[in-house]
């Protein structure tokens, strides 16, 4: 009998060493879980990344599968506090193993284990720890993460085979994310002691290795004496491992934090916003219908037109690698050439929060004051906040992952209500408080949003892109992403329709108020009430009754056609197909009507949005250049009355803001806009050089000011449009210059009439 147990024993572990090494040698080989090859293994943080450029030669960012941002750094460029610290506290036996320490495995699965110690420490080294943070997928369950673990096992092996002890610590701190965008040693030392890596002190490496074991429970800025307690554990583990004497430790571990703490952008006009947009329209797949919830019917249309009609609308899944697979950007290694200008990025944003955060936000703080609905308006019931506020929670992260989780719609309620710690933005830096997330969802509504976008009329070159005033906080982009109404701004497309049916800046239109079936328009103003005034008169002060006249003249129908010519593919403008819709309100994207701006500087030819050059694969290889996409809507001649016509409006008109207040005196056109309940406020502006296009509004239609001097587009949008033309005409690199003159013939009329009889034909319908 015992002679049976025990060759029942032995045969149990032979059956068991066979089975743990057809086990390793299958997660070797990669037969089971997933096992990167040896030319990934050569460089497992960023080879694959795809580089994004910009137009003056600057790496703007790349994209990878964890979407960060890290600026990499080698061995020599850390300071030997930060090795020190790192091997004392993380694996003391680093320089001994070849990837796995077995008495620290042992030890973690006795103690821990069988023993319940939970102070007893992790078995796995530094190089399992790289391992898992490069490969490994968050684990949903305990089996999940069991199963990781060997392959981690055996990634490590591979490693320590590949790279000298020294490039696995440069790669651990360049790929360890310690919070508040310091992805990587490099950005974490910038970020928190506003040094580089190589001059970090004892103290200052003890901080940052010390936050290796959990950044968000050891945050210095949220959690300063637990970061201090952890600092000091590290400086312990130092001394035993004899890197600093007792004598030393006990002076250490006296010192404060010492955070010089520097918020940051990764990179310096960085354009998060069109990194973002780009991503995804470059990743975009070909739209589907039944992909779209049935109120998405818009983006369906709109994608389905850009699919058709834009090469780099879904560019990696239009065009299939060698091995017959679609591209993508977060894998393939990609360097992409975009037109963004670092420097006219970095003028564009310093424009919007000059504007917004140092001047509008105060002016619409001060209104909110003693508004009861604040930052709503006092005309929508509680009923309709409470239901705006409610959409908002279902959209946001912490209500999708509530409801993954499992919870019940209670649970999510009671969640939303009950008081968070959290860290909330404000234009003075972040601030750290605790809150109820329904009241958070309420603060972020108060700000007012932003959006800028500036290219070249002939090139259609986008230059600087603006989607918001905060991308780590506000992500809805507004230049490509969002639409709202349009207002006056539509008007120029009306009055280009008119252009092209025979009449002129000097051809006249009754000023008088009328109905058309049913609809009336308001003005804004009286004067010349009664007369018969020449049509860029009714521009230059973007008088309603105008407009209606002109809309009503000529149809709707063709109003439609044109502005799908201008570029608003937007196909709820049928909809608005009646006189109202010479109003503007339908609603385009800010890029759209740049876009369609550019039609005028550009002898009435429309140039597309153009965000690449050219797109290289990883061996330097150009496999894509892209061209700027064009299409005439209006003749050269009634390009040249149209500038004509806008500049009116900056000189004198609705725009002249732009000459008393901010003395921009070179040649522009543009116009402003503001729509109903000053919901939205717009200016679009142009040179010889550059079409600007700018929007400022609330998160919702009715957060806005209540009062025509601060919610007019004059006062909310144009402000940004002057900072930014000021910055870019200072500096005299970029080549734009205020002297630059519109190419008008010399001698051009612009009262000449090319089809005298469709005037009269027209104006006789008046008479």
């Amino acid at each position: 009998m015992r002679k049976h147990i025990v060759q029942s024993l032995w045969a149990a572990l032979i059956l068991l060493v066979i089975s743990a090494s057809v086990f390793f040698v299958a997660v070797w080989n990669g037969w089971i879980g997933y096992m990167p090859d040896m030319e990934e293994l050569s460089n497992p943080i960023d080879k694959f990344a795809s580089q994004v450029y910009s137009a003056d030669g600057k790496l703007m960012g790349t994209w990878n599968q964890d979407n960060a941002n890290r600026v990499a750094i080698d061995y020599n460029n850390l300071s030997p506090h930060l090795v020190h610290a790192l091997v004392a506290t993380e694996d003391e036996r680093f320089y001994e193993h070849s990837g796995i320490d077995f008495i620290a495995l042992g030890r973690a699965i006795v103690k821990r284990g069988v023993m319940q110690q939970a102070s007893a420490g992790g078995g796995s080294t530094i190089t399992q720890q790289l391992a898992k943070q490069v490969y490994s997928e968050k684990a949903h369950s305990t089996f999940e993460r069991l199963m990781q673990k060997p392959i981690e096992w055996i990634i490590a092996i591979k490693l320590e085979r590949h790279f000298t002890k020294e490039e696995i610590i440069a790669m651990y701190f360049n790929y360890f994310d310690f919070l508040h965008n310091a992805v990587g040693i490099e950005r974490a030392a910038n970020i928190y002691f506003n040094k580089p890596p190589r001059r970090l002190s004892i103290t200052q490496a003890a901080t940052l290795v010390g936050l290796c074991k959990n950044p968000s429970m050891f945050n210095p800025l949220r959690y300063p004496k637990r970061c201090l307690q952890r600092r000091n554990v590290v400086l312990t583990q130092m001394c035993r491992s004899a890197y600093i004497t007792k004598e030393e430790l006990n002076e250490l571990m006296a010192r404060p934090l010492e955070l010089d703490y520097k918020k940051t952008k990764p990179i310096e006009g960085a354009a998060e916003y069109f990194q973002a947009f780009l991503r995804r329209y470059m990743m975009a797949p070909k739209p589907v219908r039944n992909d779209y919830s049935e109120w998405q019917e818009r983006q369906f249309v709109l994608d389905s037109i850009a699919w058709e009609q834009d090469p780099l609308y879904g560019w990696c899944n239009k065009n299939l690698k060698r091995n017959g697979e679609p591209y993508n950007v977060n894998t393939d290694g990609l360097r992409i050439y975009t037109t963004i200008d670092t420097r006219m990025q970095q003028y564009a944003e310093q424009a919007v929060r000059k504007h917004v955060g140092g001047y509008l936000q105060a002016q619409f703080n001060i209104a909110n004051q003693y508004k009861k609905n604040a930052p709503f308006s006092n005309n929508i019931s509680r009923a309709t906040i409470k239901a705006i506020l409610n959409r908002a929670c279902k959209l946001s992260m912490r209500y999708q992952r509530l409801k993954e989780q499992g919870a019940t719609p209670e649970e999510i309620r009671r969640s939303f209500q009950t008081p968070h710690e959290m860290t909330l933005f404000t234009y003075h830096g972040e601030i750290d408080t605790v809150m109820t997330p329904i009241d958070s969802v309420r603060y972020y509504k108060s700000f007012l949003r932003s959006a800028f976008v500036s290219m070249e009329p002939y090139t259609g070159a986008v230059k600087a892109y603006v989607g918001g005033i905060d991308y780590q906080h506000f992500k809805y982009d507004m230049v490509m992403g969002g639409r709202r109404q349009v207002g006056s701004t539509i008007k120029p497309f009306l009055y280009a329709l008119a252009m092209q049916n025979g009449m002129t800046p000097c051809s006249t239109a009754p000023n008088v108020q009328r109905s058309y079936g049913g609809w009336t328009p308001r003005n804004g103003s009286r004067a010349r009430y009664g007369q018969q005034v020449p049509l860029a008169w009714g521009l230059k002060f973007s008088n309603n009754w105008i407009s209606a006249y002109l809309i009503t003249l000529l149809g709707t129908s063709p109003f439609v056609g044109i502005l799908h010519d201008f570029g608003l593919n937007n196909p709820d403008i049928e909809k608005y197909a009646s006189p109202v819709l010479c109003l503007g309100p339908c609603e385009a994207s800010v890029c759209e009507m740049a876009s369609g701006y550019t039609t005028f500087v550009n002898h009435g030819i429309r140039c597309a949005p153009l965000f690449v050059t050219k797109i290289e694969d990883s061996h330097g290889n150009v496999i894509a250049k892209f061209q700027p996409l064009m299409n005439e809507v209006i003749s050269e001649d009634n390009s040249y009355k149209m500038i004509g016509m806008l500049q009116g409006v900056v000189d004198g008109g609705t725009g002249s803001r732009l000459r008393y207040a901010f003395n921009i005196r070179n040649e522009v056109g543009g116009k402003t806009g503001t729509t109903n309940n000053n919901s939205d406020g717009w200016f679009m502006g142009f040179t010889p050089q550059l079409v600007n296009g700018c929007w400022v509004g609330g998160d919702d239609r009715d957060i806005h000011f209540d009062n025509m001097s601060l919610g007019q587009g004059a006062t909310m949008a144009l402000p940004i449009w002057a900072y930014y033309m000021q910055l870019v005409y200072a500096d005299k690199r970029l080549g734009y210059s205020p002297s630059a003159k519109f190419k008008i013939p010399a001698g051009f009329d612009p009262c000449s009439v090319s089809d005298s009889t469709a005037v009269n034909g027209i104006q006789e319908i008046y008479q």
